[in-house]
């Protein structure tokens, strides 16, 4: 028997916070938003890790999180632009789920336009351009096809940002770019400028240095910011990393976490509660 979270295990929310809403554009979306790594197997951490959440993960129990987040107030999730995903939300909405989806485009999936495309055939409200793609294409001078990538977004109705570890990478698309949103990473674990993907055989870097760059940088972009993997990879201590995402966000800006439920159904509980503390604190 599949040993999926029960309904009975969503916590109850009367007494925990409820995320606040902002504004991607022209798309409404709450600022705790709920990632997706766990759910394609990508921790940063080790390959037996990986495993783990891929082997966790069947399609039951990704709906499973598809309602522990909507229990707990979370109106988004961001996730790859690729067939599983369209796949698991084209099941939870027929089930009478409501998850407003932001897209990633992704080189393992194909060509920007080809995610572009899979995001408009999944019902996306926003699209973005991989972080690494973009960190490959700046880097080089390989720009061309950014522009009328963020055209095609616009166009098909969706919200568009540009996703990057690198703060040379944000401040291009800050400089080049009409976007609705920044994916600003908070680490630059490797080297994307050599390729776009991760390089599986080295060690990943997760620097203070680095996410105090990128936060400095936030705090210049013309447009709201979703900071992503804020607790770099499960390595910092929620409490800290939440804390410190207090320090860097800016009324309008979001917040994206990762949630492996194998650990406990309550953890997006959790998180949303600790955010939204640290949050309301700065912004009494």
């Amino acid at each position: 028997m599949s040993a999926v979270v029960s309904a009975s295990a969503i916590p109850d929310v009367g007494t925990h916070f409820r995320p606040r809403l902002v504004k991607l554009g022209e798309v409404t979306v709450s600022r705790f938003i709920v990632g997706a790594n766990p759910i394609g197997g990508y921790a940063h951490q080790t390959w037996q890790r990986d495993e783990e959440m891929r082997d966790w993960y069947t399609m039951e129990r990704v709906k499973e999180l598809y309602r522990l987040t909507e229990a707990a107030g979370v109106t988004t999730h961001l996730a790859r632009a690729d067939e599983f995903i369209v796949r698991a939300l084209r099941e939870y909405r027929n089930e009478g789920g409501e998850l407003i989806w932001i897209a990633q485009t992704c080189p393992g999936v194909g060509s920007i336009r080809h995610g572009v495309n899979n995001a408009r055939a999944g019902k996306a409200r926003c699209c973005f351009i991989h972080g690494g793609e973009m960190d490959y294409r700046v880097a080089r001078g390989e720009t061309a096809d950014v522009f009328g990538a963020i055209r095609m977004i616009k166009d098909l109705g969706m919200a568009a940002g540009v996703a990057g570890h690198r703060t040379d990478t944000i401040q291009w698309a800050a400089d080049n770019l009409e976007l609705d949103f920044f994916m600003t990473c908070y680490y630059n674990p490797d080297d994307r400028t050599r390729q776009t993907a991760r390089d599986y055989h080295l060690e990943e870097y997760y620097g203070p240095e680095d996410r105090d760059a990128m936060c400095a940088l936030v705090q210049q972009l013309p447009r709201p910011a979703i900071h992503y993997k804020v607790l770099a990879a499960g390595r910092n201590d929620p409490k800290e990393a939440f804390d410190y995402v207090a320090t860097a966000y800016r009324p309008g800006d979001a917040v994206c976490v990762g949630i492996f439920t194998k650990e406990g159904a309550g953890m997006v509980q959790e998180d949303v509660d600790s955010l939204e503390a640290a949050l309301r604190a700065k912004f009494k």
